[in-house]
């Protein structure tokens, strides 16, 4: 990832966040909120993929793909 920013991430019991300059996603057990105060249903499955809006996605493809967006909109 070509980016001049470094992401944070930040671990609890109750969320995950993702810090990239001023922007950020925070994950619940059942929602993914972004600093753009866009709103997502989430859900990780027990057979490793995560349920993002309906759409089923292997969890560290999802995990990738919402990186590299947050670094490339920066």
């Amino acid at each position: 990832m070509n980016s001049r920013h470094h992401a944070v991430v930040e671990v609890g019991a109750e969320e995950i966040t993702l810090r990239v300059a001023s922007r950020w996603l925070r994950f619940t057990h059942e929602a993914l909120e972004s600093s753009d105060g866009s709103r997502a249903v989430f859900h990780m499955e027990e057979d490793g993929t995560v349920k993002l809006n309906g759409v089923t996605e292997e969890m560290d493809l999802a995990a990738e793909r919402l990186a590299r967006e947050m670094m490339q909109s920066e």
